[in-house]
């Protein structure tokens, strides 16, 4: 049957289904087979897919008897969480390190990821309060229901063609403690940043960064279009530099510690060097973000002229921008990560493999010719879109580069990298968008960065708030494995705890020089919310307060406050996932 026959369920095909929440008493935290939202006709379920179902049913049975609690009570806990990757490693092959002792661990456990563990998340994002956000992404990551269809997404909003992933699912959860909340633009804005970052998970410090992927909209609701000048382009994206910045300083000095930093925004070219300057010495950027792929480049005086995309070894519009980083060193004594250069590159279409659009070919002289920057390529240059088919079909059709198979961009990042001792891989979304639908696709990932960069040179990101709280990517993470017949063909190094705690912490912590000793990051106060004062909520745009004059005015200074309460108080007394999915599933 064809997409378009099922688009819309009959009558007698609605007869051969169950209602999703229905049809699943257990409450399993991962989903164990394909939900339909009624766009499409869902697959049957499969053996393995059974064989795990009535496994985490079993176990989790046995468990929760021995604990003393219900066995849906038990499967919302981290404990049950760790049961099914118990069932999963068990039916599909170990790619979870997790150890069954952890299915005894408390309501809030925080499974097996070790409470000393230091974690710098190397890109975060949040929004103004004016913007309504990226609904798409958390679509993605939340899975078919009926929250996704309130935002209005019928189906996997990054997979048009109903392609299965790893497990046979067109729309999985990435996130299961999402669970069914709302979709809508406070999951990405100041409040929610502070309670998922700080309260939520075991982030130590962070950098919040910024997007210029915007259309500037012209006054009176003409037609978007490309920016021509870097105004137009501040007025279109989700945070501006200069918000950022307030965010950071406000956050640092609620807490009493470093907790977060902050981005500039590389907007390259001649014409833009004012800018650039401007920055600095309003805001002190603790690093840099630059995209290739979005209008950023001014290449020359006209007005009219619209913003260009970019590469990075372009010496007439990169080089003078890197130049102008490097001349103002003297940032590097209270912000030593003034010479981090922040790239995003990949999670493109399918594409002419250009620099332009995020290939990587541009890396190799410009790293060289720029020896004293560190070029950090975020999203470690993966150049499939979130829904990771296009990686899976060509690991299973051994389509191979230099011996190993050839993910779209990353694998040649990689290669062309291995002796670039100043390119550093970073893996947001790229390995959210994987770890949990295609598995396999996830550790050739990791397998490439660690053979080719080394465990020195990869670093963790979990582009949240796109996918909700960081703490299950930093779970995920910690738990996953590279299988040892994986590794043995292809030549892969081990993802021991070693290796799990430099990229996760010890790696940024270098490229900022930044303590990782315990003690050094105090808690974010659980009262935080009373405390966001005027002048930040007028910066970001706050319903009710007046807009200031420019986004890129001077940085204010935020109130001297200090601890108030603890994660731990947070926690305990906490709610818990419903596990709950809404839609319809084979008979």
């Amino acid at each position: 049957m064809s997409r378009e026959e099922d688009s819309w369920l009959s009558k007698a095909q609605h007869a051969a289904l169950r209602r999703a929440d229905e049809a699943d008493p257990l409450g399993s935290p991962v989903p164990t087979r394909v939900v339909s939202n009624g766009e499409y006709f869902p697959m049957p379920q499969t053996l393995q897919q059974k064989q795990v179902e009535a496994r985490i049913a079993e176990l989790a049975g046995e468990t929760a008897r021995r604990l003393g609690m219900s066995r849906r009570r038990f499967l919302a806990s981290s404990a049950g969480m760790a049961t099914a990757f118990v069932a999963m490693n068990e039916i599909y092959g170990r790619f979870f390190d997790v150890n069954p002792l952890e299915m005894l661990g408390t309501a809030h456990a925080q499974g097996s990821v070790p409470e000393d563990l230091f974690v710098f998340d190397d890109q975060l994002h949040m929004i103004r309060e004016t913007m309504d956000g990226p609904l798409a992404l958390r679509a993605l990551s939340q899975g078919a229901g009926d929250a996704a269809k309130a935002a209005g997404f019928d189906k996997n909003p990054f997979n048009a063609e109903g392609l299965p992933d790893e497990f046979g699912r067109a729309w999985a959860a990435w996130n299961p403690s999402l669970a069914q909340s709302p979709i809508d633009g406070a999951n990405f804005k100041l409040v929610k940043f502070v309670k998922d970052v700080y309260l939520d998970s075991q982030v130590s410090v962070a950098i919040l960064s910024n997007a210029p992927l915007g259309l500037f909209e012209p006054p009176g609701g003409g037609k978007p279009r490309i920016p021509r000048s870097v105004d137009e382009s501040l007025s279109a994206m989700n945070l501006t530099g200069y918000q950022t910045a307030a965010v950071r300083d406000w956050v640092n000095r609620m807490a009493g510690s470093t907790r977060l930093l902050a981005h500039g925004q590389i907007f390259p070219g001649r014409e833009n060097l004012g800018f650039m300057q401007q920055q600095i010495e309003q805001f002190h950027p603790d690093s840099w973000k630059g995209y290739n792929i979005a209008y950023t480049a001014k290449l020359d005086k006209d007005p009219e002229s619209e913003l260009k995309q970019w590469r990075l070894d372009d010496e007439a519009v990169a080089y003078p921008t890197f130049g102008l980083i490097r001349d103002n060193r003297k940032e590097l004594k209270d912000h030593p990560g003034f010479f981090n250069i922040c790239i995003h590159k990949g999670l493109a279409p399918a594409a002419p493999g250009t620099p332009e659009q995020g290939a990587p070919s541009d890396l190799p002289k410009a790293a060289r010719d720029w020896p004293e920057l560190n070029f950090i390529i975020y999203h470690a240059c993966f150049g499939p879109r979130f829904f990771d088919a296009e990686a899976l079909e060509s690991i299973r059709s051994e389509k191979l580069r230099n011996g190993v198979p050839d993910l779209r961009w990353l694998t040649e990042f990689a290669q062309i990298s291995a002796p670039l001792k100043n390119v550093y891989a970073e893996i947001g979304t790229t390995f959210a968008s994987c770890v949990v639908t295609f598995p396999s696709v996830c550790a050739h990932m990791l397998g490439q960065l660690l053979k080719y960069l080394g465990p020195e040179r990869v670093v963790f990101g979990s582009d949240s708030l796109w996918y909700g709280a960081p703490q299950w990517q930093i779970e995920a993470f910690w738990r996953f494995r590279i299988p040892q017949d994986m590794a043995r063909k292809y030549g892969y190094p081990a993802l021991n705890e070693k290796v799990k705690r430099q990229i996760l912490g010890l790696n940024s912590a270098r490229l900022y020089n930044l303590p990782t000793r315990p003690g050094a990051y105090k808690p974010i106060p659980s009262d935080y919310e009373r405390r966001i004062p005027d002048s930040l909520k007028a910066t970001l745009n706050f319903p009710g307060f007046s807009k200031p004059g420019s986004d890129r005015g001077a940085a204010y200074t935020p109130p001297n406050d200090r601890l108030a309460a603890f994660r731990e108080d947070y926690l305990a007394a906490g709610g818990h996932p419903a596990n709950r999915r809404y839609g319809w599933v084979h008979r």
